[in-house]
């Protein structure tokens, strides 16, 4: 007998609170400058509102039991958009830690807290971590929260938000590059520590799943065996790749679809013990208006009123897939 369960991935695309909200550190109002002034309840409403049709929509309308998102500015936010979601079957918590980032965007989950707990240590703190990715200029940590199911089975997630293209793809790519060995250190304390514990490790990489700092860094591969049979350092399967047939994407540039939110597997999330995961089972998500032709509708964040489309999302396309849970 198995648990089936909805995990997704989504990067928002600057989702900040209203221009000049109080909750917002000085240091980051003054570098945003003006780049919100037109960010007033009425734009931030209508994106929250479009953000939610499509993540209630998730999962044949009951919305994801864990969902990972990105470009998030604050707590305060996520839980606007929580309450924005107007899902009653759902008692949605939220796993957020603020981050370095430059540009105050942060990496979080959303997830049911009738279906999972957050682990918490001997002195009774829940087990969050942010993983600081050591780059001259800040950038989004690397956030990993430890869960456990209802049913008791640990697992843990793992959210991504590398450093973008800005200046150009081998120009930046050395920073990605980092990010990635990164996370492959964090891969080998947990095994050391955790043994063969699930992990699912989601993310905006800014890189395809066959550039270096996937393959070299991170240590992902679209084999499995190579997953399974690893032993010395712990490799990740990329479930993307079954998906890259160039007619689709999570994001496009000048027409041409890429994949740069992707979702990787340890060895634990492979066995068919506890939570794992079937590769082919992960979707890239869409609802009606989404998508025009080989472009995602965005729906910005207007210096001026006119630079936003209400009707708009992300510039980014979200990706939902199963997790399953052997019940005995």
């Amino acid at each position: 007998m198995e648990q089936q369960y909805c995990f997704a991935w989504w990067n928002l695309e600057n989702l900040f609170d209203v221009d000049g909200t109080p909750d917002r550190p000085e240091w980051l109002q003054k570098a945003l400058n003006d780049e919100l002034e037109a960010w007033d309840a009425t734009a931030l409403t209508q994106k929250l509102d479009q953000l939610g049709k499509v993540i209630a929509a998730m999962n044949n309308g009951v919305g994801p039991d864990l969902i990972g998102v990105c470009e998030i500015e604050s707590r305060a936010v996520l839980e606007k958009l929580v309450e924005a979601l107007d899902l009653p079957v759902r008692d949605y918590g939220i796993a957020h830690e603020d981050t370095r980032d430059k540009r105050g965007i942060d990496v979080a989950f959303i997830y049911d807290k009738q279906k999972f707990d957050i682990e918490t240590d001997a002195d009774g703190k829940n087990m969050i971590f942010s993983h600081l990715i050591q780059k001259r200029s800040a950038t989004r940590d690397i956030v990993q929260v430890n869960f456990v199911s209802k049913q008791g089975e640990p697992f843990i997630v793992i959210g991504n938000h590398w450093p973008s293209r800005m200046g150009g793809e081998l120009e930046s790519e050395p920073y990605r590059m980092i990010a990635g060995e990164t996370l492959a250190y964090f891969m080998q304390r947990i095994q050391e520590l955790r043994k063969d514990v699930p992990v699912f490790v989601m993310g905006d990489f800014n890189d395809e799943p066959f550039n270096r700092s996937m393959t070299n860094y991170a240590l992902s591969t679209h084999s499995r065996s190579k997953v399974t049979r690893a032993r010395s350092r712990p490799m990740l399967f990329n479930m993307m790749w079954r998906l890259m047939d160039g007619n689709q994407g999570t994001h496009s540039y000048g027409n041409v679809w890429g994949m740069l939110d992707q979702v990787l597997l340890n060895k634990g999330a492979l066995k068919k013990e506890g939570l794992y995961c079937k590769p082919e089972e992960i979707t890239i998500f869409t609802i009606d208006g989404m998508v025009d032709g080989s472009k995602i509708v965005r729906h910005g964040r207007p210096c001026k009123k006119k630079e936003y489309n209400p009707d708009g999302f992300s510039d980014h396309l979200p990706v939902t897939f199963i997790v399953r849970e052997k019940i005995v």
